[in-house]
């Protein structure tokens, strides 16, 4: 039996749930045994499975959101902080399942909130992209919805149907492809094709 769990191991075990199989699968008694502890080192921790979901909700949203940007804000060039991140955000296949599952269940008044906080951390953060590659803030605005709308749609692809993504060689071409389409190389050329 595990000694030293904390809170944040139970966040882990029920993103893992989550992402496995809805939040649903946040239950007590099965992430207990996956843990290796009681159910009373749950209630050491949290009051009840919602407050276990709310410290789901937030490790999710500083994992793959606040830290994914900070990995790349160090980066001066705008174009290559965009390539790492869609790197980053296409990397993960647990980011996109929980992504999707929350995304499916933003209905719920206990996740929607942060759905929709995630959805504008990140679309921020595309806008100050693209408006540092030169695009005026309405054009900066279409470009970062248009990048979030693909990486969603992927998300949602990859749900709906597994097998529907490539893989291997063929998902690094996908990906070249989303960012070749996603970043443009001029900013003037993109104006005089609009």
């Amino acid at each position: 039996m595990k000694n030293s769990l904390n809170a944040e191991d139970w966040a882990q075990a029920a993103l893992d749930a989550i992402a496995e199989g809805g939040i649903e699968a946040v239950a007590v008694e099965p992430l207990a045994r996956k843990l290796g502890v009681t159910k009373g080192s749950f209630y050491w921790h949290f009051q009840n499975r919602d407050a276990l979901l709310q410290a789901a909700l937030k490790a999710w949203e500083a994992q793959e959101t606040t830290e994914v940007v900070r990995q790349v804000a160090h980066i001066d060039d705008p174009r290559q902080r965009l390539q790492q991140v869609f790197r980053v955000a296409n990397s993960g296949l647990r980011n996109g399942r929980l992504t999707g599952v929350f995304a499916a269940a933003s209905s719920d008044p206990r996740v929607g909130p942060v759905v929709e906080r995630v959805a504008k951390k990140r679309l921020e953060f595309l806008y100050e992209c693209y408006a540092a590659l030169g695009f005026a803030p309405e054009e900066a605005r279409r470009w970062a919805m248009f990048a979030y709308a693909t990486f969603m749609g992927t998300l949602q692809l990859r749900s709906d149907d597994p097998n529907a993504l490539p893989r291997g060689r063929a998902l690094n071409e996908y990906v070249r492809l989303c960012m070749e389409s996603l970043i443009p190389a001029d900013v003037e050329t993109v104006r005089r094709s609009a």
